[in-house]
């Protein structure tokens, strides 16, 4: 089995995303990650998706996502090539003098306190998964009231030309 991220732009018309998205589902393959948002460009869109699957059934998706409608651009993001992010933001229930030990873990994580309330501190961290998950279990001892992940977005590093202009 293998991730593959894909980062795909398509026209910001109505279902372009449905398509994209369809064209998993109906291969019946899962959608590990999905964020979808506008370019520099108003025009455009850009989705990121990351799947987990079998080489050739994920090569076979790629091109058949490059054939779709309102589709500008295909590029995988591979690994040592692009930079990936995801950001968390966690409620925490915590009394006072559990305060200074979030702050403590925050600090090391470079995350940032975002809200402040008589029981619960509310934390931003972004970074790759691996990052967002040692926070969260050092989180473990904590009552986590709500998590939110968006999922993961990248770009390629370097000359990335990505057609969306």
């Amino acid at each position: 089995m293998y991730t593959m991220v894909l980062s795909i732009l398509v026209d910001n018309t109505p279902g372009a995303l449905s398509r994209v998205v369809g064209l998993f589902s109906r291969r019946g393959y899962n959608i590990d990650s999905l964020t979808v948002g506008e370019t520099e460009n108003s025009e455009v869109s850009r989705i990121t998706v990351a799947v987990t699957g079998e080489n050739i059934i994920l090569e076979q998706i790629e091109k058949q996502i490059k054939k779709l409608e309102n589709v500008r651009h295909v590029e995988e993001l591979m690994a040592n090539a692009s930079v990936c992010r995801e950001l968390v933001l966690i409620k925490v229930k915590v009394s006072q003098e559990e305060r200074a030990s979030i702050y403590a873990i925050v600090n090391v994580f470079r995350a940032n306190i975002v809200d402040v309330a008589e029981d619960s501190m509310m934390v931003e961290l972004t970074g790759n998964k691996n990052k967002l998950n040692a926070f969260i279990k050092l989180l473990d001892g904590y009552e986590i009231e709500a998590l939110v992940r968006t999922g993961l977005t990248g770009l390629a590093r370097g000359n990335f030309s990505d057609n969306s202009r």
